[in-house]
């Protein structure tokens, strides 16, 4: 998908973890009808931070920063790996 737009292998596959943690955190706040006030304050973020998350905007967020907002949300994150077909 990234890698399509340009991007090299190991920024796209970053890019494509970051973005799928990104969804499921969108997911949970709009499950829950949370403002993005109420969203903030329940992660301990500010409002424009949340908006920063459900606008997509990645160069703003690490997967480490995402997996600890996901944890707070009571989430399990688990990474799989596997081989590339060529």
């Amino acid at each position: 998908m990234f890698e399509d737009l340009g991007f090299e292998a190991q920024e796209a596959a970053n890019l494509k973890v970051r973005a799928d943690l990104m969804l499921d955190l969108r997911r949970y706040i709009q499950e829950r009808g949370w403002t993005q006030a109420e969203a903030a304050t329940f992660f301990g973020e500010t409002q424009p931070r949340i908006s920063n998350l459900l606008k997509g905007e990645l160069s703003r967020f690490s997967i480490d920063k995402l997996i600890n907002l996901l944890a707070r949300a009571g989430l399990e994150v688990q990474v799989e790996t596997k081989l590339k077909v060529a």
